[in-house]
């Protein structure tokens, strides 16, 4: 018995993995970077209602959660419907040198900016170094 196969089959799964579906949209894509002092993570959110949007931070697990809906009312037909709508969710597992307790959120032009403060103790510091005869001294750590 000769089984023939949909040769678009492969296809349509990787788009769908890549693009996500309208049961399971794809994940958020992000830019995370550091600047200086602080730790940037900028996730793509575009047509998000900002009140949706949830942050949260648990031990050192940073959690975004944002829903993408479609216009409703007795009125609303939709034409076309190709945009992935429902819950998107993140996570990033954040280092023990970021001041989490400090975290500050933006939310502008569909972009979500998470900015966190590098934590005190992972700064580079001075250290104190005793000189057999010479007093101390300072170098840089």
């Amino acid at each position: 018995m000769l089984m023939r196969t949909d040769p678009f089959r492969e296809i349509d799964r990787l788009t769908e993995q890549f693009f996500g579906t309208t049961a399971r949209p794809a994940v958020m894509h992000l830019d995370a970077y550091r600047d200086g002092e602080h730790f940037y993570a900028a996730f793509d959110l575009p047509g998000v209602d900002p009140d949706s949007i949830d942050c949260t931070v648990e031990r050192n697990v940073l959690t975004v959660r944002a829903e993408r809906r479609r216009p409703a009312g007795e009125a609303v037909e939709m034409v076309a419907a190709e945009r992935p709508m429902g819950t998107f969710t993140r996570q990033l597992f954040l280092g023990d040198t970021l001041d989490t307790d400090n975290l500050q959120a933006s939310y502008d032009n569909g972009v979500l900016t998470l900015r966190i403060p590098v934590a005190e103790r992972a700064k580079p510091r001075r250290v104190a170094i005793a000189a057999a005869g010479n007093g101390r001294r300072q170098i840089d750590a």
